[in-house]
């Protein structure tokens, strides 16, 4: 028996096709509707929450976007003539005494009930019937050992008891692991049920409730699945208020750097003051013949020579002014008869504006209150000595700007600093927090207290001269009195005297002087009754007057 092959009902080949076209396009719609609704079946069951079926209970729908925002639809069951309200804290504990930080927008709600957002809570109230609450969650995700953490408490804060919690959590990846804890807060309890579906949708269940016990899910999802936003922030507490911060951290940075500058800029300036330098040329004559005129490196006086090279003033830097003064004409020094060789320093001209405060300090503490003389003697006895100049001398020093007063500033300030940072400190840690930006500026008064001590107090200009009185002994050593022309002689001798004195080479320089054949002649030096030369007493003169300011003979020799 022959069989005939059968053809497709909606095939074209067979003969009443026409009469089957009618047929296959109600198959095609029914096709269509099937799989509209076989597509839309998974979204649906991701992005709604079924109703939930016995009173005081939940369904919940969680979805992680993949901006890293969590999407929640909450199915309510309230009783009918009775609420339940839920309060979420928006700031809550975390480790390391800081608070998580929530955000929730896109509030709906849909049912009989009302939602209320604020800056530290979300709290939803609700009316009998059953009610959908829909909201976004920012600050749930957070990153921890390569992976994405998700976690929410489906449930927690309800004032009423919860039958039955049920929950489906979405993700653009299968979960890697899962955690469900349910109780009182703080509970290491496990919820009823949590596993993850061969779809990868998670599902967790759990009954029984207690009114303020909390129901609380992590979710594990590969690194890089969606980002992290989880926001942490110091904790309104003393202890949360010293947490570092990226502001704090950012400002100990900044202090780091700049300690590590100051320290470098430190150690180059002690390094500059300790080793200045070999020593600079100098003339110390300007003009030639009867115009030469003496002129010494930027007007340093002979007193401050000692500060300018070593720091330390003592009894050579007065004697020396004192010369000078002479020199000058504003002293006469006077040998005086007897047995034993006394001098006696009467005034000549009064001080006059040419004369610097150090200067007219040094006047006036040897002639007071209009006095015509003194001997050496009567100024031992009065004990006059450096120190009774000595602040007029390191002002003058520091007004030239060869010393600085930012080291002796900088110690009285330091502690002062320290002060105003640890009462910031307090401030910070009871008001706003970021109280380590205190303690930053407490550890910048002690740095500035410490490094004081280390501060060198001579400047760069300070160097410099430092240098060229090297330069000025140099000359003084390499000077051929023979070779200094005639005329010039007794202006040299003179002038460059009391820093002869000053830099302990005053008696190789007046002996090479004193051994030409004609010497000049010591214009402010004599000796009553007696017409001869001085020059061969000066360097006694010198030495006493050292010895009446209670120095040595030899007086300083600066450190190259």
């Amino acid at each position: 028996m022959k069989t005939r092959d059968s053809a497709p009902a909606c095939d074209p080949r067979t003969r009443n096709y026409r009469n089957l076209v009618p047929n296959c396009v109600l198959v095609a719609v029914l096709l269509g509707v099937l799989l509209v609704v076989l597509g839309a079946a998974p979204a649906g069951a991701q992005g709604e929450a079924p109703l939930p079926t016995l009173p005081n209970s939940a369904e919940i729908s969680l979805k992680v976007e993949r901006d890293g925002a969590l999407s929640v639809v909450e199915a309510v069951s309230v009783p009918s003539e009775a609420t339940m309200t839920r309060r979420i804290p928006l700031r809550t504990a975390a480790p390391h005494d800081r608070d998580r930080i929530i955000g929730i927008r896109d509030v709906v709600i849909e049912g009989a009930g009302n939602a209320e957002l604020t800056d530290d809570e979300f709290v939803i109230r609700l009316k009998g019937g059953t009610s959908i609450v829909r909201y976004t969650v920012d600050g749930a995700v957070a990153e921890a050992d390569g992976l994405a953490r998700v976690g929410w408490q489906l449930a927690g804060g309800w004032d009423t008891r919860l039958e039955l919690v049920r929950a489906s959590f979405a993700a653009p990846a299968i979960p890697n692991a899962v955690t469900c804890y349910a109780g009182p807060e703080g509970s290491r309890a496990h919820c009823g049920a949590a596993q993850i579906a061969h779809s990868g949708l998670t599902r967790f269940s759990q009954q029984n409730l207690a009114a303020g016990q909390r129901m609380e899910i992590s979710v594990e999802l590969p690194g890089g699945t969606v980002p992290a936003n989880a926001r942490l922030e110091p904790s309104k507490t003393f202890a949360g208020a010293f947490v570092l911060t990226a502001p704090v951290g950012w400002a100990w940075g900044g202090f780091a750097l700049a300690l590590i500058v100051a320290a470098v800029a430190l150690g180059l300036l002690r390094r500059r003051d300790k080793h200045p330098g070999d020593a600079l040329p100098v003339e110390l004559l300007t003009g030639k013949d009867d115009q030469a005129a003496f002129a010494s490196p930027d007007g340093v006086l002979p007193g401050q020579v000692g500060m300018v090279l070593s720091g330390h003033t003592d009894a050579v830097d007065l004697a020396a002014t004192v010369v000078d003064l002479a020199v000058r004409n504003y002293l006469w020094v006077s040998e005086e008869p007897g047995e034993l060789t006394g001098w006696r320093l009467v005034r000549r001209n009064p001080p006059d504006e040419q004369l610097t405060t150090f200067e007219r300090a040094v006047f006036e503490a040897l002639l007071p209150d209009e006095r015509e003389s003194v001997l050496l003697s009567e100024i031992q006895s009065a004990r006059i000595g450096i120190g009774t100049v000595r602040g007029e001398l390191r002002d003058s020093v520091v007004e030239r700007r060869w010393y600085s007063r930012l080291p002796g500033r900088l110690a009285r300030v330091g502690p002062r600093i320290c002060f105003y940072g640890l009462f910031l400190t307090v401030l910070l840690a009871l008001t706003v927090g970021y109280a380590q930006l205190g303690l930053i500026v407490v550890a910048a008064g002690a740095v500035l207290a410490v490094a004081a001590r280390w501060l060198p107090v001579r400047t760069g200009a300070g160097v410099a001269l430092h240098r060229r009185l090297l330069g000025v002994r140099d000359v003084l050593l390499a000077t051929k009195p023979s070779a200094v022309p005639k005329l010039e002689r007794e202006v040299l001798l003179s002038r460059a005297l009391p820093y002869a004195l000053a830099l302990g080479e005053q008696e190789q320089w007046v002996a090479g002087f004193a051994r030409l054949k004609g010497p000049p002649k010591i214009y402010w030096y004599g000796k009553e009754g007696v017409e001869e030369d001085g020059l061969t007493r000066v360097s006694d003169f010198t030495a006493a007057l050292v010895g009446t300011f209670a120095a040595t003979r030899q007086g300083r020799r600066p450190e190259a």
